[in-house]
């Protein structure tokens, strides 16, 4: 792999003559989540290894070279299986529109079957799908599309290496592709409702032809341990590592930090920081939802509000206490910073998926004219902010309430109906 990888960033960075062949890029999603970026290494280097394209084969990561830091899961990956992220690509390093302009571009799409409207104009250059996600795409004689909503895409990556070529599976590569797999199917828990047969079946294929992969829960434990890792980030980054603006007469962004509200007020020059923040990306206000676990593995949400105008400090604040659809029920809590209101949120199920229509309910109210402003489309602007990672906690993953409870008079009463089903 570090080979292969090697001589794509040598081919990228040497600005190739016009004249050349051109790039089979193989394209994350633009969260470029464990999955995304997986799927992309891996199905490039079959590509690369079967020879099924003609042109150099590229894997390409859907962000930005600076943005890798925000993926710490992503990172830590890397590390475990021995890849530098020296030796990755990404979407700011090669030009589509202008190898797709050239005619040198041929494009295959991995973890997405639908390139976002800012990407559109790359359609025409797009030879084949391989998905898990709800199928979007018309179908197409000349683009072939692999969909199946199990899940994870890296489990239809594995089903082609294993069926097409499995002579180039190794210990790095069924390790990427493995640790892709147990993530996004939460360690392969039916009770999360991710994992299906298919899922299972190349899971264990991999864990049969490769006896040295790390057991599964650790795996897991210690890859989503990474995912909420943030020491090494500085205030903007924390900020914009799970992220979403919206905007009417205000404009909001929601962050999500993966640490205590105790320990990121008592973070030093705060108030400057998070100042300088709003006024490089045109904040007006900041929420922040904190989330941190207890020792029992339950999750603990706090919200705070900021904003250097008390006005809107206190309108946004005394709208969320009101909230009823859902309720947050926010408990006030002493705050050493004077421009920043903090709350324990009691409803701990109440997301960031939640509080963001209670934010655009506000808003509309504060506007009175029922209308939002633009920035809810910037969500798909990557110039301006990293998509959410699409595994996120915050968005209402299965462990989104904590681990799974099983009583044993739940196990008791399921084999009793699964035996009364038996002697109907």
């Amino acid at each position: 792999m570090e080979e292969f990888l090697s001589r794509c960033c040598g081919a990228v960075k040497v600005n190739p003559d016009p004249a050349a062949s051109g790039f089979h890029v193989v394209l994350g999603n633009e969260a470029c989540d464990v999955d995304s970026m997986v799927c992309a290494l891996t199905y490039a280097y079959f590509l690369s290894k079967t020879g099924r394209s003609e042109t150099l084969v590229v894997p390409l990561l859907n962000i930005r070279q600076s943005d890798l830091l925000l993926r710490s899961d992503n990172v830590y990956l890397l590390r475990q299986v021995g890849l530098s992220p020296d030796l990755l690509l990404f979407r700011d390093q090669l030009d589509l529109r202008e190898l797709h302009q050239d005619g040198r571009l041929r494009l295959t799409l991995v973890d997405h079957n639908v390139l976002p409207s800012s990407d559109r104009d790359l359609e025409g250059a797009v030879v084949e799908v391989i998905d898990h996600h709800l199928l979007e795409r018309d179908s197409s004689s000349s683009c072939p599309v692999t969909v199946e909503t199990v899940g994870s895409c890296a489990t239809l990556v594995t089903e082609r290496i294993i069926q097409k070529a499995p002579e180039i599976l190794d210990q790095q590569v069924a390790q990427l592709l493995y640790a892709a797999v147990v993530l996004d199917c939460v360690n392969m828990a039916p009770s999360a409702g991710k994992v299906t047969p298919k899922d299972s079946q190349f899971t264990a294929a991999l864990e049969s032809r490769f006896p040295a992969l790390p057991p599964r829960g650790a795996l897991f434990q210690t890859l989503q341990n990474a995912k909420f890792d943030v020491s090494g980030l500085n205030t903007e980054q924390m900020l914009l590592k799970d992220m979403k603006a919206v905007s009417g007469s205000l404009n909001v962004a929601i962050s999500v930090l993966y640490i205590t509200l105790e320990d990121f007020l008592h973070r030093a020059g705060l108030e400057a920081e998070l100042s300088g923040f709003c006024l490089k990306f045109g904040f007006d206000l900041l929420l922040l939802m904190t989330i941190s676990f207890s020792e029992s593995r339950e999750p603990i949400r706090e919200l705070a509000v900021f904003s250097h105008s008390a006005a809107c400090r206190q309108q946004v604040s005394h709208d969320l206490e009101l909230a009823r659809d859902p309720a947050l029920n926010l408990c006030p809590i002493s705050s050493p910073r004077p421009h920043i209101t903090a709350y324990q949120q009691g409803n701990s199920l109440a997301s960031r998926k939640k509080l963001l229509p209670l934010v655009k309910d506000f808003l509309k109210e504060r506007d009175g004219d029922g209308r939002l402003g633009d920035m809810e489309e910037e969500e798909e602007e990557e110039s301006r902010f990293p998509p959410t990672p699409m595994n996120s906690l915050v968005e209402g993953c299965p462990l989104d309430g904590g681990l799974p409870h099983i009583s044993a008079l739940d196990l008791e009463e399921k084999f009793s109906k699964m035996a009364d089903r038996r002697g109907n």
